[in-house]
């Protein structure tokens, strides 16, 4: 069992962030926690072994594809290519939040990060909007590859008190922040197309969504 930090979300305690990357950049697991739920993660760099722990600890299949958490807007189009214009104007507008973009992977993605697809992979990219969980991405230097920390088919945690044990267990290290300030999913949105569709309903609403294409 890893070793369980506190800090706050606003005001991150700089010991724990970089304790927090130090463990990501050697290849471990950690469990921060979000704006919207507790969130498992590993340093988004090729061949990392903890990428394939997550699957492991979630007991997930490990066909699908996890999530990044990135720093700042302009990881939309780094990360990401042929990106709409609506989707720019999408993630100026609500990142930092929970909002998760799904986009081209760009050649900088990792191909065992992308989700394979007939018309060119795609990856899942979101700015949080938890201070803490930006300052560990910029701390690690990579984008964190992460989900929800809980096994399959149970329920997200919302705080610290409220994660699994055997999550807790598994993971290299815990930061506990108290009750996550959202409490629901972020929504996701495929922005592979020339209009938003909405994938999972989360935080932000449709018409937010939308907004996007005025």
């Amino acid at each position: 069992m890893g070793a369980v930090l506190l800090s706050d979300q606003v005001a991150p305690d700089p010991q724990a962030v970089e304790r927090a990357a130090a463990v990501l950049r050697e290849g471990g697991v950690v469990v921060l926690p979000t704006d919207s739920v507790y969130g498992i993660c590993c340093a988004a760099m090729a061949g990392n072994p903890a990428h394939a722990r997550i699957f492991d600890i979630k007991r997930r299949d490990r066909s699908q594809t996890l999530p990044w958490f990135v720093a700042d807007v302009c990881d939309l189009e780094r990360y990401g290519r042929d990106v709409p214009t609506w989707a720019l104007r999408l993630a100026e507008r609500s990142w930092p939040g929970a909002l998760t973009v799904v986009v081209r992977a760009s050649e900088a993605v990792p191909p065992e990060y992308a989700q394979p697809s007939a018309d060119g992979a795609t990856i899942a990219l979101r700015v949080p909007g938890s201070e803490l969980d930006r300052a560990v991405v910029r701390a690690t230097g990579v984008p964190l590859a992460q989900t929800s920390a809980n096994t399959h088919g149970a329920p997200a945690a919302t705080s610290g008190s409220g994660l699994e044990p055997g999550i807790v267990e598994a993971a290299d290290l815990v930061i506990d922040a108290g009750p996550a300030p959202v409490g629901v999913a972020s929504t996701i949105v495929d922005a592979t197309g020339a209009e938003p569709r909405i994938l999972r309903a989360g935080a932000l609403t449709e018409a937010e969504v939308l907004l996007a294409l005025r």
